[in-house]
Order: C-alpha cells, then structure tokens, then sequence
C-alpha cells in the first residue's frame, strides 16, 4: 500500500478486543517499561496492546512479552514518529479494530484515562483528545516555555483553524475510530507524515470533516531534571512552529 512505510512485525497474538492501544517507542529505556508496569496493574481487559518500535538500540524491549504486550511492530522504513503510526494504523485496520488509542512510550501520560476514551469511542466520537488543560485534568512539573507554547500559539491556532475548541495539541495520547483512520478524505497514508505532522494535521482536518471530536481530561508529569522528548533544542522548535504552520494553512490537506 503506498504511503505505509515498510514494517516487520516482530511477534503477534491472537486479536482479543476491539480496541488497541498503540505505543511508539524508540530507545525510551526504562521509561516504557514503568509504563507498562503501569499497564499491568490496570488490569484493562478490552485493549489489545501493541508497540511499534522505531529501531530502538537499548534492549528496552527485550522482555515486553512477560508485560503484557500482545503486538510488537518493527518500522523498517525511512520516517520517525509519523511514520511508525502509519505502521501501526495500517496493521489496527487490516485486523479490523474499531478504535485506536495512541499513548507515547516515555511515561508521562497517566494510561488509567484509557476506560473514558474507550466510552467516548463507543458512543460515536471519532477523535478523542487527553487533556492536562480542561477540568479534571493535571499537569505536573510541565516546563513553562512549553506549557505557554500550548496555551498560546499552538492550541489558539489550531482551534481557529479547525473550528474545535482544543486545550492541548502537542502530546500523542488521544484515540481514533476506524472509521476516521480509514477516511479516504483525510487520507493518513501519505509519505508527508513522517514526524510530528499527522498529529497535528489530524487535529486540523477531523473537525473541519465534520468527524465527531472531544477532549477528556488526564495527567500528564514531567519528571524533574531533564524532560524526556524528541523535540530538542531551537531547531527542533522552529521545526514544530513551520509545521504547525503549515498543517493551518491547509499546506497536508488532502488534494
């Protein structure tokens, strides 16, 4: 299929739910196994959980199995984030999954929100977004630069252009219907999406397509010290500013 990058799947059990939950890792250490940890004790009995691993190096991800991962997914093509989520999603539709729930792999995201965006899914939502931001929410340790970013440009922007009112645009924990996902209007499988660009694209496109949104609230912590993240330094900024952009623009809408 074009537009799906090449991808190994590394082991697989049999589809038990009609929910997965997708985590993208790519050398995140210990970081991914405290979030499974986190997982297990949870107990969620109606998600299948499956990892599509970037090319990680560290040996993070020699155990998974005995955690609790049903699915892991090796992205052999070219792209980073972007582009293991076109793994993923093209692997959670040829299963015929009715729903995705994406969570990042360095443990900041709260997963026990898992169960309200299964419900939001189950009553008719196509686009269910966590938020720190909205009631019931929390944020912890936060960096200010960014937080202001969020609440300033990239979330104002993003809600204008959409036509949404959304309180937290930059983080990956959020959940698709197939239906969505399979949009040939969106059309998510394109090579252009090779970063961060789907996630923001889709916060673009999925209201202006009329599909069904809503934010639910969660926890979001950052621990003290130095902030695990793929967004690093001016550079890696200015790449997610252009980007942004150029998703509002209409500069990834599908021609």
């Amino acid at each position: 299929m074009t537009g799906v990058p090449e991808y190994k799947i590394i082991f697989e059990t049999e589809k038990k739910s009609n929910y997965a939950v997708v985590i993208p890792v790519i050398n995140e250490g210990k970081r991914i196994i405290s979030l499974l940890s986190k997982f297990q004790k949870l107990n969620l009995k109606n998600i299948d959980l499956i990892i599509v691993d970037g090319g990680s190096t560290d040996q993070s991800l020699e155990k998974i199995q005995e955690k609790g991962v049903d699915t892991l997914i090796l992205k052999l093509g070219l792209g980073k984030l972007g582009a293991q989520l076109r793994c993923a999603y093209h692997y959670c539709l040829n299963r015929g999954y009715r729903g995705v729930i994406t969570i990042d792999g360095n443990d900041k995201d709260d997963p026990s929100a898992i169960p309200q965006f299964i419900k939001k899914l189950e009553e008719g939502f196509d686009f269910v977004q966590a938020s720190r931001f909205i009631p019931g929410g929390e944020e912890k340790n936060t960096p200010l630069t960014r937080k202001l970013a969020i609440r300033l440009i990239h979330a104002p922007l993003l809600s204008l252009s959409s036509g949404f009112q959304w309180t937290d645009t930059t983080q990956g924990f959020r959940a698709y219907s197939a239906n969505l996902l399979s949009s040939k209007d969106i059309n998510i499988f394109r090579d252009i999406f090779n970063n961060y660009e789907l996630l923001f694209y889709l916060s673009h496109i999925a209201p202006r397509l009329g599909f069904k949104c809503v934010e639910v609230p969660s926890r979001r912590s950052y621990p003290k010290g130095k902030v695990p993240t793929k967004i690093n330094g001016f550079t890696g900024n200015i790449k997610v500013l252009w980007t942004l952009i150029k998703v509002i623009t209409g500069g990834f809408n599908n021609k």
